[in-house]
């Protein structure tokens, strides 16, 4: 038993990735796929922990409003972010405006950067796991919102300094990063195809 369903084209995909023709563009090119550099990842993280509490296509379609309010998630352009930015940034309907997320934000950017370069791709990656130990999940069900990594890639990210990245916005990120493949065993996205 499995939960894909066909899409538009008949081909298989994870029901979420056929709600909206952005989540259909999303799920198939980038979701799961590897993502590494320093600022590809400080985006995600950000884009992660803005969509606590949110949908995710409520970010996905303001992901261009996203970066032009923070410089393209270069990380040394936001570490220099200053207060008037962050009021400039509480004004943008382009994002979403919570003070506390676009004060971890511009925080986590000030943190990062003074680690060195590849740091925190270093980081993030090392708490993939192993895909062999993981099953292909056939089912909504078998993918966790938690794992043990997650939590311990929290606890590593705030250990050093960032903000808004519990386990779960850990695990999300893992997720659309590609250090994990949720994609259900039958999924035409499943390993990246």
């Amino acid at each position: 038993m499995s939960d894909a369903i066909p899409g538009p084209d008949g081909r298989l995909r994870c029901p979420w990735g056929l709600s909206t023709e952005d989540y259909v563009a999303y799920h198939d090119t980038e979701w799961g796929r590897p993502v590494h550099g320093d600022d590809a990842l400080y985006e995600r993280l950000c884009l992660e922990a803005f969509q606590s509490g949110l949908s995710w296509i409520t970010i996905l379609r303001r992901r261009d409003g996203f970066r032009r309010a923070f410089a393209g998630f270069e990380i040394a352009a936001v570490a220099e972010f200053t207060e008037a930015d962050k009021e400039r940034l509480l004004g943008d309907a382009g994002i979403i405006r919570n003070r506390l997320k676009i004060e971890a934000t511009v925080a986590n950017a000030q943190a990062l950067a003074a680690w060195s370069p590849g740091e925190l791709d270093d980081l993030i990656w090392s708490y993939a796991p192993d895909p062999a130990t993981r099953p292909a999940p056939r089912t909504l069900s078998e993918v966790p919102a938690v794992t043990d990594e997650s939590t311990a890639l929290s606890k590593a990210l705030k250990k050093r300094g960032l903000r808004f990245i519990g386990p779960t916005t850990a695990y999300a990120l893992m997720q659309a990063c590609g250090l994990v493949d949720d994609h259900l065993a039958d999924c035409v996205a499943r390993g990246g195809a």
